[in-house]
């Protein structure tokens, strides 16, 4: 069990900046719900356009709860159509005059062979906004390789450094490369959507991989390269940059993590354990020859924090007003006073598990808040209010529910994942 957090009811009322932007999501998997939960937070109507099977997000399950799809589908509807039927797809051209985006990220050609390429779609309505997520982009020699995460965080440079030198590259843990494109296409999207308000002008395509977000984050790696020459190693946690910085071990069997990066903050950290000579010491008095005797630092730094608990070495260095920080597990992160006090997690109201712990919306905006108004939805919830804004009335939506254009009900997935 884990630590009682706030509780918090849905607000169906609430409203946000987005109020009255529709937006159609054919995308699978996290990038897409990343994007669109952002836009869903701030009050945009998202309509998760999902197939029979329901979106993948479905079947990624923990103890046969779906966490993931609890999480990246909140303040979403859903509508089930079999766009391999040409019925669904005439149905979706008929909601695109409604709508101001859709995010799709099928394979690249996809789209255009189910006669829903952006040409087709503008002509529907030509101020729409159309983000195309995929692995690798629209062009290029690799445009219709599979464009999972794993091979994006593999290619673009990110596990070559991350991880030990002496140890085999380290993949993220989490969906890296999903969510940092989804943050941009949430920008990107909003961006032409300005330009459409503001000009009246013609709705864009926005090209959206996963490879270019995530290389551009890893800052100036080509730059670094051409001046030296050199592939950046893997170092670790520590820093090649700035130093001391890095991850300790407590007597406790926990860590803290440390940075020193500034002059004063390192002398600061010199006095406060002991040996004020090291500020002298040609090794260790100027940042350079701190980063390049990083390894005999650490060890004195490791000895010193290897005699106190977590919580004794974070009282101690912050007493002493040096950078010093728990390394928390998710356990000690519920349990965080400052987390609990800011609501970074809070219990909403959930069927399969009575409460879920739901993240804050992100980020906090003093006038024009997001909110969390309605928890994931059922496959195909929505199908009769939407179907029926193009005219699709109760008689014919039977048949298409009959003839499985149309499908409402719990996914077939029931796979389990960690």
């Amino acid at each position: 069990m884990i630590a009682a957090l706030p509780r918090q009811a849905y607000d169906a009322a609430a409203t946000g900046p987005l109020d009255g932007v529709r937006v159609l999501d054919l995308s699978r998997l996290v990038a897409g719900n990343t994007l669109t939960q952002v836009l869903g937070d701030f009050g945009a109507e998202v309509i998760k356009v999902e197939p029979p099977a329901g979106d993948t997000l479905r079947a990624w399950q923990v103890n046969a709860v779906p966490t993931n799809w609890k999480l990246y589908a909140r303040n979403k509807k859903s509508l089930c159509l079999e766009l391999r039927r040409p019925e669904a797809r005439r149905l979706l051209l008929d909601l695109a005059p409604s709508a101001a985006m859709v995010i799709e990220s099928f394979r690249p050609g996809t789209l255009e062979k189910m006669g829903l390429a952006p040409r087709s779609l503008h002509e529907r309505n030509p101020k729409l906004v159309i983000v195309r997520i995929s692995g690798w982009g629209q062009d290029g020699p690799y445009r219709r390789r599979p464009g999972f995460g794993t091979l994006v965080e593999g290619l673009s440079g990110f596990a070559s450094f991350n991880g030990f030198a002496d140890r085999e590259p380290v993949l993220p843990p989490m969906y890296l490369a999903d969510t940092v494109a989804g943050l941009y296409g949430a920008a990107a999207a909003m961006i032409a959507l300005r330009e459409v308000e503001r000009n009246g002008g013609h709705g864009q395509v926005i090209d959206l991989p996963l490879l270019d977000p995530l290389f551009a984050v890893l800052g100036p790696q080509a730059a670094n390269y051409r001046l030296t020459g050199k592939v950046k190693p893997r170092s670790g946690s520590r820093s090649t940059n700035a130093g001391p910085r890095n991850a300790y071990r407590c007597r406790d069997g926990l860590y803290v993590c440390l940075s020193s990066s500034t002059q004063k903050m390192a002398e600061r950290l010199f006095r406060s354990i002991g040996r004020p000579e090291l500020t002298a010491d040609p090794r260790y008095s100027t940042n350079a020859g701190r980063v390049q005797h990083a390894e005999a630092l650490d060890a004195i730094i490791g000895e010193f924090v290897a005699q106190r608990t977590q919580a004794e070495n974070v009282a101690f260095f912050e007493q002493a007003e040096v950078t010093i920080g728990p390394i928390y597990d998710i356990r000690q992160i519920l349990e965080d006073p400052h987390v609990l006090a800011r609501e970074l997690v809070a219990d909403y109201p959930d069927p399969d598990m009575g409460a879920f712990p739901m993240h804050h919306v992100v980020p906090r905006l003093s006038g024009t808040p997001g909110s969390i108004r309605t928890p994931a939805p059922r496959l195909g919830e929505h199908n009769r209010a939407l179907l029926a804004e193009v005219g699709v009335d109760d008689a014919a939506y039977a048949k298409l529910l009959a003839s499985g254009v149309a499908c409402e009900g719990a996914s077939a997935n029931r796979e389990e994942a960690e």
